[in-house]
């Protein structure tokens, strides 16, 4: 099974290039990393090296950019503001600061495709550089001069890691059920999407249900992009999705594609799954792949991520017509057709 053989669309349509959906909001992301590094700028040796490690890695960024292009769906004709940016770069921040942590809590050595930054720097410095990103953060967050903002961005940060402490507490969990994981998933991954797309909205001062809709957006497409990445863990090419096949199982974790494979499978087939679990073990990741595979719960897994991205996009109703409404219904395309 692959993303791409299931796009979202009922049509059969050209792969939807992420750099063409980028393009419309390059100069902004250009000022947006200008912002990082000189907010990365400090003078603890150990931060600013860790933290040009950080930005040298890249990404899509695609939370960023989703700002971005909330903010100019709203208003087509006006220019990027200086606010815009810094929220654009806040934001990115605060999912630097996640990644950090979940390497560590995770123990993982790769990340896209090259050696996390625990890996190289220790869990110590890991750490606690995540801890200067979410206060330098919220410092950024002041110098934006809005309660609404640190609203919304103090109750996400908290918000995210509940999620963290939940997956936590799930991790080789055979018994976590279907509503569990969403709820987590939402909490720790999706949330900072809302957020984003959400203070797309506040930054242009747009009505309430305009406000509602891009956050609904946002949600429904973090929740589409991390259920493709549950799917890609146990079929993208490892080399490709620039971290080792199988992490999640490795991990413990209980993601949509095997706890629907566990409901439906019976006998040694079950078996096979609740050790692999519950031992947090890739030993018998063939086996695990095979039935999978065979009970249908990738393409279970694809048609919540399709549903996912659909909602995401009736979401955005409300916005006018414009290249970057476009944009954005061309993104929650991507996030269930991607192979990375």
């Amino acid at each position: 099974m692959s993303i791409s053989s299931t796009p979202i669309s009922d049509t059969k349509a050209s792969r939807v290039d992420i750099s063409s959906i980028v393009d419309l909001v390059s100069t902004d992301m250009t000022q947006v990393t200008k912002v990082i590094s000189d907010n990365l700028d400090s003078e603890v040796a150990l931060i600013k090296q860790l933290g040009a490690y950080i930005v040298q890695a890249g990404g899509k960024r695609l939370r960023p950019a989703a700002l971005l292009l909330a903010a100019k769906a709203t208003k087509p004709e006006e220019d990027t503001t200086r606010e815009q940016v810094l929220l654009a770069a806040i934001i990115e921040f605060i999912h630097t600061a996640t990644l950090l942590h979940d390497d560590v809590v995770d123990e993982s050595e790769l990340r896209r495709g090259r050696e996390t930054a625990n890996e190289v720097f220790g869990n110590a410095a890991s750490v606690l550089v995540g801890d200067y990103l979410y206060s330098r953060s919220f410092q950024m967050m002041v110098e934006v001069g809005s309660m609404r903002v640190m609203e919304i961005l103090s109750r996400t940060t908290n918000q995210i890691a509940e999620g963290e402490v939940m997956q936590l507490i799930n991790c080789g969990s055979a018994d976590t059920t279907e509503q569990q994981y969403m709820k987590t998933i939402q909490s720790k991954t999706a949330i900072l999407f809302e957020a984003a797309t959400r203070l797309g909205a506040v930054v242009t001062q747009q009505a309430r249900p305009i406000e509602l809709a891009l956050a609904s957006y946002g949600l429904h497409l973090g929740t589409a992009f991390q259920l493709v990445d549950d799917i890609l863990d146990y079929t993208a090419d490892a080399q490709t999705l620039g971290k080792n096949l199988g992490d999640d199982l490795a991990e413990g974790k209980p993601t949509l594609p095997l706890i629907n494979a566990i409901e439906r499978s019976e006998g040694s087939d079950k078996e096979i799954l609740v050790e692999a679990i519950t031992n947090a073990s890739r030993k018998n990741l063939a086996g695990v792949l095979n039935i999978i595979e065979k009970t249908g719960s990738l393409a279970y897994t694809v048609r919540a991520a399709r549903t996912q991205a659909k909602m995401a996009q009736k979401a955005l109703d409300p916005l006018p017509e414009s290249p970057y409404k476009s944009a954005l219904i061309s993104l929650a395309t991507f996030s269930v057709e991607r192979t990375f």
